[in-house]
């Protein structure tokens, strides 16, 4: 994908979403049922769509939501659902048609009271956090919840992810299920779908009103040492991007007597205030430096700064030794770090990644001694691990992580940009040496990896001949000049598919997928060997992509 001219340039004002417009087409549009690409579909992190393409529209959530209301009262989940949005033009409205439906159907729902400091946005941590502290000890009654964002996509997106009584997100056995009865919903008109209007549904004793920031904030201490970081009085900056933990920075500067200031607290549907990303259009990627070009020119200002996705399950990291740090640059940092400073986690715990993750992970992990539980794309395969405390760390390329409490209990099993962001501080105060000048100390131990992921538009026909991939695919011996030392279409930590292939050398590796999440396909190479060695290997990857899709 070429660079755009206008790459980390502020936002223009003819890309900026008109948001009545689209809001209009969330009510107004109806998907065309014998149309796959505007059915329901849960890729990676749930259903995203745009209403103005009728692929994430009033029909779509309401058959979602009476299809997970059927999915609660199939499995016995009595207990509260918690609701979480993100500040998204089609996340308010959404909100509002989930209400609907699932009070219908007498669902307890719990929504963030909207007179907090958190302006009624609820980042995805805090929903995982809240689920895991209500069921911790409990058999029966169990919560679980939804969170309403399509992440850092565009502006015009929206998104719908369930997550179940274990905190995480919903294995594709359970999307599976929901996907197929929603579109049956839909095939059908909706008829099948209850619902009342929002002033009777909020009236009818099924909604109600709590805070899920304070008592989140209340319990960091538990997860990050707090104190450390406020003993040695660091000047940290954070941009949260207008995304749903706008309010809470400075609620936790207040509770734990930290200097934190946020550079920007405006909420905007449109995301004006952006940069544009590399292919020039505006995406809340908190891991790109063209997105997070203002901040970057902030960095001189502060000793550690940050920035978090629209739902906060994805962490930026600004060093003043290094700039944004690549995601992959990071993880390593925060395993090394973490395996080595938390004295009552279990020697036992495992390190968890992505199969496309940085094997600098593996060297480090290799070096602590440490398993590594390698899974597929999709923080789903890491939930039960994290709540089962089997797992300390996991973490994911596209700057996604998780780890345990300090007592090695679980704090969540969503990703969670907030503690990410929280342990580079620690990391700061405790060692003197930010996470940029720790990832240069691995690189002198273990090598410096060259990696790049690169996105390819691809239709749904495409995208399907790719996730059928087999090992046979590969004919070849060598790949860059290096002998293939495994071709892999399953994950070693779990033997699930990967939906792509993996093909590695014993100084390189690429992997090729299609998006869950997007019209894409993705590939992924990495190199010990330097720039040269890794554009050899995304030549051959590409070759056998077109071979496949062609």
């Amino acid at each position: 994908m070429a660079l755009h001219p206008q790459a980390g340039q502020p936002a223009a004002p003819e890309q900026l979403i008109n948001v009545a417009q689209l809001v209009s087409q969330y009510y107004s549009y109806n998907p065309n049922p014998a149309d796959p690409a505007e059915a329901v579909s849960f890729g990676t992190s749930g259903h995203r769509g745009s209403a103005m393409h009728a692929t994430f529209t009033d029909t779509h959530i309401s058959a979602i939501c009476q299809a997970l209301a059927e999915y609660r009262l199939e499995q016995g989940y009595t207990g509260p659902l918690f609701i979480g949005k993100d500040t998204h033009a089609l996340s308010e409205p959404a909100m509002m048609t989930a209400i609907e439906v699932l009070a219908a159907n007498e669902v307890k729902v719990v929504i963030q009271r909207s007179d907090n400091a958190s302006r009624g946005y609820t980042p995805t941590p805090v929903i995982s956090r809240t689920i895991v502290r209500y069921n911790r000890g409990r058999q029966d009654e169990l919560a679980d919840g939804v969170v309403i964002t399509p992440s850092h996509n565009p502006p015009e997106d929206g998104g719908f992810k369930y997550n179940p009584p274990d905190g995480g997100p919903a294995d594709s056995d359970v999307t599976s299920q929901i996907q197929k009865r929603a579109n049956d919903l839909i095939a059908g008109g909706n008829k099948g779908v209850k619902r009342l209007d929002l002033r009777s549904a909020m009236a009818s004793g099924k909604v109600s009103e709590q805070d899920f920031m304070e008592p989140y904030i209340d319990d960091l201490a538990e997860v990050i040492d707090m104190q450390a970081i406020a003993k040695a009085g660091l000047k940290l900056g954070t941009d949260p991007l207008g995304g749903a933990g706008v309010g809470y920075w400075q609620r936790i500067a207040e509770k734990y007597g930290l200097d934190i200031t946020v550079v920007n607290d405006k909420v905007d549907p449109q995301f004006g205030f952006m940069r544009r990303d590399k292919d020039g259009k505006l995406r809340m990627d908190c891991s790109s430096a063209y997105a997070m070009a203002g901040l970057i020119e902030l960095k001189d200002k502060f000793d550690l700064a940050f920035g978090n996705d629209p739902d906060f399950d994805r962490h930026g990291i600004v060093c003043k030794s290094s700039g944004l740090m690549n995601p992959n640059h990071y993880l390593a940092v925060a395993i090394d770090y973490l395996y080595q400073h938390r004295p009552q986690w279990p020697a036992s715990l495992t390190v968890g990644k992505t199969l496309v993750s940085s094997s600098m992970i593996d060297r480090v992990a290799s070096a602590l001694g440490k398993t590594l539980a390698e899974m597929p794309v999709g923080f789903k395969w890491f939930v039960q691990g994290m709540a089962n405390s089997e797992i300390g760390f996991a973490g994911e390329e596209s700057a996604g992580g998780i780890f345990l409490q300090r007592d090695g209990n679980t704090w969540a099993t969503d990703k969670d940009g907030f503690i990410l962001c929280l342990l580079a501080a620690e990391i700061l105060a405790v060692t003197g040496k930010d996470p940029g000048e720790h990832y240069q100390a691995l690189t002198q131990r273990f090598g410096s990896p060259c990696y790049q992921r690169t996105d390819v538009a691809a239709s749904l026909e495409e995208k399907a001949k790719l996730s059928a991939m087999d090992a046979s695919v590969v004919t070849s011996d060598t790949l860059a000049g290096e002998r293939i030392e495994s071709v892999q279409t399953h994950a070693p930590g779990n033997n699930a598919a990967i939906g792509g292939v993996k093909v590695s050398t014993a100084n390189g590796w690429f992997a090729a997928r299609p998006s869950g999440t997007e019209q894409i396909y993705k590939i992924y190479a990495e190199s010990f060997n330097g720039e040269t060695h890794l554009h050899e290997l995304l030549k051959e990857a590409e070759q056998l992509v077109a071979k496949i899709i062609k």
